[in-house]
């Protein structure tokens, strides 16, 4: 066999090999982390985000795409991990609910976002969670385009391969949003989750 003949058919091969492997590494995803310091400047704490996909199309131009944000302090800043908050943020308005409290005192009501959410293949649950509050750096306290998760919800969230959320804009008409869940072993040790 030639010398030319050789080296276009390593070529050939290792151009194969790579075009095969590019839609794994294209597939690939998982909770991308970032570190942030709280307003007062006192603390560092680590934000990880999974990005997620709307199933149907929303009302206007909604340049993101809804994403699970989870801030946490590691070991390394306090005596343990610590989860400071874990947010849904769908990037348009919600509809809010304003709740009764349990117990009166004066006139507050809670601000409150009717959510459906189901992991892999059971029931969906329907729940109310909290809007979501200031400490997304891109929301304004106004803006009520995300919701808090609760600690119950987010431990069945990252056991699960495959979560479906569906929430509704201030117009009433249904978001739904798929995560697919990468694991969750490197928000264990940082925030102290499972």
């Amino acid at each position: 066999m030639k010398p030319t003949s050789v080296f276009l058919l390593v070529t050939l091969a290792s151009a194969c090999c790579a075009l095969a492997q590019t839609p794994q590494a294209a597939s690939g995803h998982g909770w991308r982390e970032s570190q942030h310091r709280d307003a007062a400047d006192s603390y560092t704490f680590t934000r990880f985000t999974l990005v997620g996909k709307f199933l149907t199309p929303l009302p206007g131009q909604v340049s993101d795409r809804p994403a699970l944000t989870l801030d946490c302090i590691p070991p390394s800043q306090s005596n343990r991990a610590k989860l400071l908050a874990a947010d849904l943020l769908v990037g348009t308005t919600l509809k809010i609910q304003y709740v009764e409290p349990e117990e009166i005192r004066g006139t507050n009501y809670f601000p409150k976002v009717a959510v459906g959410y189901s992991t892999d293949d059971s029931k969906p649950e329907e729940r109310r969670w909290e809007a979501g509050t200031d400490r997304i750096p891109t929301a304004k306290p106004s803006d009520k385009s995300s919701a808090t998760i609760p600690t119950d919800a987010l431990k069945k969230m990252l056991r699960a391969h495959t979560v479906a959320i569906t929430v509704q804009t201030d117009q009433g008409a249904p978001v739904k949003m798929q995560f697919d869940m990468p694991d969750s072993k490197p928000l264990e040790a940082t925030c102290n989750v499972m």
